[in-house]
């Protein structure tokens, strides 16, 4: 008897393809294995891989909205500094003013900042949120939404077809998109784009333990990679470097 969609088994070396837009997706399957659970296996359905792809294609059809935009990542904890938390809403409303759509994850913390300032410019205040088990915490400053089920394609978009990228301080999840970015632009998986780090104070040590560490000891990267990003310490100085970095692309013409 032939099996279902859902009873598909794929072998671990398979490697399954979409393109969506001109982008080719590829997705191991022995990944998936490893992040899906279906009951007591480790077992992918088809219905699983096909969702999957739908995310994506929503993910880009809603990206594809915004003409010049900036994703700007950063805590979700609403205990947060203060501080930062109006740097991030200062540098969104000056962006958003620019011209720039504002795209966060769409929930509390330095998201909910930034989508702040962008809906107090009159810009466009957008949100990826993500769907959790018990509720969906969008910011109340989210003008223009998409959702996710999956965190990693939810990061995927986070991390295509923005302008800029800025991070102020944050967690894993911070951590996480910034070296991802990183690591993309060293590979040359993506084209170079201005990369922030925002507030000296919580990144520095960081980027100290990456040069210090990572690439005078060790040798683990070369010293053009610390070139990615650009560090600044509050709003006024991110804007001023992203009119500088972004001035052969004219984003401010």
């Amino acid at each position: 008897m032939a099996k279902s969609a859902d009873e598909h088994q794929h072998h671990e070396n398979e490697v399954i393809c979409f393109t969506s837009h001109g982008r080719e997706i590829c997705i191991h399957a022995s990944q998936l294995e490893h992040i899906f659970k279906k009951g007591s296996t480790r077992e992918v359905s088809s219905w699983t891989i096909m969702k999957i792809m739908g995310e994506f294609t929503q993910g880009f059809d809603f990206l594809k909205r915004f003409k010049k935009s900036v994703s700007i990542m950063g805590s979700a904890r609403v205990g947060l500094d203060q501080q930062v938390y109006q740097e991030a809403t200062e540098l969104a409303y000056k962006l958003a003013k620019s011209g720039f759509a504002v795209i966060t994850g769409g929930g509390p913390g330095i998201m909910e900042a930034a989508n702040k300032g962008a809906f107090e410019a009159g810009g466009r205040s957008a949100g990826l949120n993500i769907r959790l088990a018990t509720e969906q915490r969008t910011n109340q400053y989210v003008t223009e939404s998409e959702s996710f089920t999956f965190f990693f394609t939810r990061k995927v978009m986070l991390e295509t077809g923005a302008s800029v990228y800025i991070f102020f301080p944050g967690g894993f999840g911070t951590l996480d998109e910034f070296f991802e970015m990183t690591t993309l632009i060293q590979t040359k998986k993506i084209r170079p784009v201005p990369v922030i780090l925002v507030n000296k104070k919580f990144w520095q040590p960081l980027l100290d333990w990456v040069k210090n560490t990572l690439y005078e000891e060790s040798r683990a990267i070369s010293k053009e990679d610390m070139n990615i990003y650009h560090l600044v310490d509050d709003a006024e100085e991110a804007f001023a470097e992203i009119k500088e970095l972004s001035k052969n692309k004219h984003l401010f013409d």
